[in-house]
């Protein structure tokens, strides 16, 4: 039987979540509701999700080393001097064009419980700091259709309700063809080996195929025919 620490909030807060979700479909720009959902919705799914990746060989050694994934996605010359095609200077590019930064998330994610344990509040933020490198993992873009695409195929990795939320928001206003390719995104996600606990500092030197290829990542085919 799982047992949570008293600093975690796992209440369900519906109406929170919808007045989040009004208020995106009213500015589809406004990063912070997206986090806000996520929250409200999240529930023991985010605690269970921690117990996993803390049982790993990685989630071990990951909090064992205190690792920052921030800094390391943070560090420009580092990442401007591996080699082309490698997943660092892939992401580093499409941060560029994107004209993001990598604490933009922090901004965006606003707080959270204050008083967590330290390992979580390191995992938590390790998540959030991974979201743009998950795009270049996955071949998902930054367009409409490629964060729905990204969030059905993170969804079998987290399970946060709240990421069917966004998805089902939107689902009614989408093509048939752009449904198949959030379908196509969730059952990929499944077929992937497990994300949350892999080591993204290791990746950033290595090739993005070679990545893909051991991570079990298919090609994002449908949403890559409608995005070109």
């Amino acid at each position: 039987m799982n047992t949570y620490p008293s600093t975690i909030d796992t209440r369900l807060r519906p109406l929170t979540a919808w007045r989040a979700v009004r208020a995106l479909r009213d500015d589809p720009e406004d990063t912070r509701q997206i986090f806000v959902i996520f929250r409200a919705l999240r529930g023991k799914s985010g605690y269970r999700l921690f117990a996993r990746f803390a049982d790993s060989a990685n989630g071990r050694r990951i909090l064992a080393e205190r690792r920052s994934l921030l800094a390391a996605l943070s560090d420009h010359d580092y990442l401007s001097a591996l080699p082309a095609g490698s997943v660092g200077r892939t992401y580093l590019r499409f941060m560029q064009e994107e004209k993001l930064s990598a604490d933009g998330l922090v901004m965006a994610s606003g707080s959270d419980e204050p008083t967590l344990d330290p390992d979580i509040m390191l995992f938590r933020n390790r998540m959030r700091d991974a979201h743009d490198l998950t795009h270049i993992l996955t071949g998902y873009g930054r367009d409409p259709l490629g964060e729905l695409c990204l969030l059905a195929f993170m969804n079998r990795h987290v399970r946060n309700p709240g990421q069917l939320l966004i998805i089902a928001m939107a689902w009614k206003r989408m093509s048939g063809e752009a449904r198949k390719a959030v379908w196509e995104a969730y059952c990929n996600g499944g077929k992937a080996r497990w994300l949350v606990d892999q080591d993204y500092e290791a990746f950033l030197a290595r090739p993005l195929d070679v990545v893909r290829r051991e991570l079990a990542i298919r090609a994002p085919h449908r949403y890559e025919a409608l995005a070109s």
